[in-house]
């Protein structure tokens, strides 16, 4: 099977390569946030060891098919923002490529349908693994991964981004990278990736509440814009005490080893961020808030599977 790329993401390729273009495609892809990708993987992974069925081919294509769906879907909420126009000059955090004019639209574009082709590339890999369950689990992940700012109806202006979050990095990243392993459903996956799912969402939410004037501005209507700052900061709370009942129920009442009660070394390292979602005062007062929850994501999924493979 031939892979033909867009024919704008080749330009990009063939052009002289300099620093600048490299950088901004770094930047595209936002790589301070794939934990959220990475985080999900491991800990499923950590599952399948503890249940004896771990395979290393299935698990690492998981891995970077989870990467280029995220990656895909960082560049598509690029190009889809500056289309829509929700990505204006007074919005805080990092630079976005599109809006600030450092890559033409059509190539961003290309980008991100090229990422999308790598995951469904490997996504064939994990369908001759897995079978069928593959097939709608990959496809409901490419669909959303554009449908989340693209699309006639864009899952995050009309509040259901933190969800489509919980969802696919969350229950089907940890339970997909378990099934293509042991080739079964397992309820200890679903609960991880309920844990896992809540912290990426807790991600998403800092990200918005940050976001919250702009994107009222813009039209914009995410779940912050809809529910106001205050419910916006409990919600942020919710989803770091689900993570943490997690590790807790599983202990107690699935006999998970007591390993994994490591996971809770999130509480200490979540007063900091806690902090400062509760008593920001300007949108630039959370982007620590924001790299501190993405390590959060980070050393729970990794305790969660370091218990389990330890278990």
């Amino acid at each position: 099977m031939i892979v033909q790329l867009p024919s704008a993401f080749m330009e990009a390729l063939t052009t002289p390569p300099d620093l600048s273009r490299i950088r901004a495609w770094i930047l595209a892809t936002r790589p301070k946030t794939l934990i959220a990708s990475v985080a999900p993987v491991i800990a499923g992974t950590g599952l399948a060891i503890y249940h004896g069925v771990f395979a290393f081919l299935p698990a690492l294509a998981a891995l970077l098919g989870a990467i280029c769906i995220q990656i895909g879907t960082n560049i598509g909420n690029d190009y889809y923002d500056f289309v829509r126009g929700g990505d204006t000059e007074d919005r805080v955090g990092p630079v976005r490529v599109t809006q600030a004019g450092i890559l033409p639209p059509k190539i961003v574009r290309a980008g991100m349908l090229a990422a999308l082709g790598l995951a469904i590339v490997l996504g064939v890999y994990l369908v001759w693994i897995g079978g069928w369950p593959i097939v709608w689990i990959g496809l409901a992940s490419i669909a959303c991964a554009v449908l989340y700012t693209g699309g006639p109806f864009p899952l995050a202006y009309h509040g259901l981004g933190d969800l489509f979050v919980f969802i696919f990095f969350g229950l089907v990243a940890v339970a997909g990278t378990y099934y293509v392993q042991g080739l079964s459903w397992s309820a200890d996956a679903f609960l991880i990736g309920a844990g896992v799912g809540a912290l990426n969402t807790a991600l998403i939410v800092v990200n918005n509440l940050r976001d919250i004037e702009t994107d009222a501005r813009a039209g914009k209507r995410t779940l912050a814009v809809r529910i106001g700052r205050t419910l916006t900061k409990l919600e942020y709370l919710l989803m770091l005490v689900i993570s943490l009942l997690v590790p807790l129920v599983g202990w107690m009442v699935l006999n998970w080893p007591v390993a994994v009660l490591c996971s809770l070394l999130v509480i200490p390292l979540s007063v900091s961020p806690v902090k400062k979602v509760i008593g920001h005062a300007e949108a630039r007062d959370l982007l620590p808030a924001l790299a501190e929850t993405a390590q959060l994501v980070g050393v729970y999924g990794l305790a969660l599977a370091a218990g389990f493979a330890l278990g």
